[in-house]
């Protein structure tokens, strides 16, 4: 048996004979993830919906200028680091450090954030 395979026959005794889904590892603490891309697409998507619930909210608070990219950026990069450090404790090492999990999806969620949050604002704001 190869390395990978042991490894995976191992997660799979883990979740008790299971194979659970990508979601319901991305909310249970310490989840073992097989597959290294299965994570970074966890990350990806939680980071798109911080963008649009962070674009809502700056639309409706009528939020302008630099303030509201910047508090989205530290927003977005701190919640995501303390979600892959401290809840799901991944070893930073294995994604290829700590700043490639913390960019991973990090401009399409910004350019998402930028689309919402135009279009409520000027829905909301404009006259």
């Amino acid at each position: 048996m190869t390395n990978s395979s042991k490894k995976k026959e191992e997660v799979h005794l883990a979740n008790g004979g299971v194979k659970q889904s990508t979601w319901s590892k991305a909310f249970n603490c310490n989840a073992i993830w097989e597959e290294k891309d299965e994570f970074l697409d966890v990350i990806y998507w939680i980071r798109q919906i911080i963008a649009i619930i962070l674009g809502v909210i700056w639309g409706i608070a009528p939020l302008k200028g630099f303030l509201g990219l910047a508090i989205f950026c530290i927003i977005n990069a701190g919640v995501l680091y303390l979600y892959f450090s401290s809840f799901q404790q991944v070893d930073e090492e294995e994604y290829g450090g700590t700043w490639e999990l913390t960019k991973e999806g990090f401009m399409t969620s910004f350019a998402l954030f930028l689309v919402v949050w135009i279009i409520f604002y000027t829905a909301l704001h404009y006259d």
